[in-house]
C-alpha cells in the first residue's frame, strides 16, 4: 500500500480529477494549502505599499492506493496537472504500513478498496 501526496495548482484540480477518474481512481482527499517552491512568490502593490507574497495557493491531494494502482495514479496526476511551467507541483509517494476501515474493521488492501 502507498500514500500518494500531490501538490498542484488550484486551477488544475478539475483536470486532475478527470484524469484520475479515467484511470479508475475515485477516492481522494483534497485540501487547500499554502506553500512556495521555485516560484518564490510575487510582489503586489496595494495603496502604494509593496507587499511580498511568497506563500501561494496550492491544492493538496492525498490518495491511498494498492501497489498496482501507484503508477496509473501518478501518471493521471501528471497528465492533469502538467502545464510545462514552473510551479506545476510535486508528487510524493510514501509507504503506507496499515489502513483500517472504521465502518467494517477491515485492514490492509481490503480497507483501501
Amino acid at each position: 500500500m502507498k500514500l500518494i501526496i500531490a501538490m498542484i495548482q488550484p486551477h488544475k484540480l478539475p483536470d486532475v480529477k478527470k484524469a484520475l477518474y479515467n484511470a479508475g481512481v475515485y477516492k481522494m482527499t483534497v485540501t487547500n494549502a499554502l506553500g512556495c517552491g521555485q516560484q518564490k512568490g510575487y510582489t503586489e502593490t496595494y495603496r502604494g505599499v509593496i507587499h511580498n507574497i511568497n506563500l501561494l495557493k496550492k491544492i493538496r491531494l492525498e490518495i491511498a492506493v494498492n501497489k498496482d494502482f501507484v503508477e496509473p495514479t501518478v501518471s493521471a496526476i501528471i497528465k492533469g496537472a502538467k502545464t510545462g511551467s514552473i510551479g506545476d507541483g510535486k508528487v510524493f509517494i510514501l509507504d503506507l504500513p496499515e489502513c483500517v476501515r472504521i465502518r467494517t474493521g477491515e485492514r490492509g488492501n481490503e480497507a483501501i478498496g
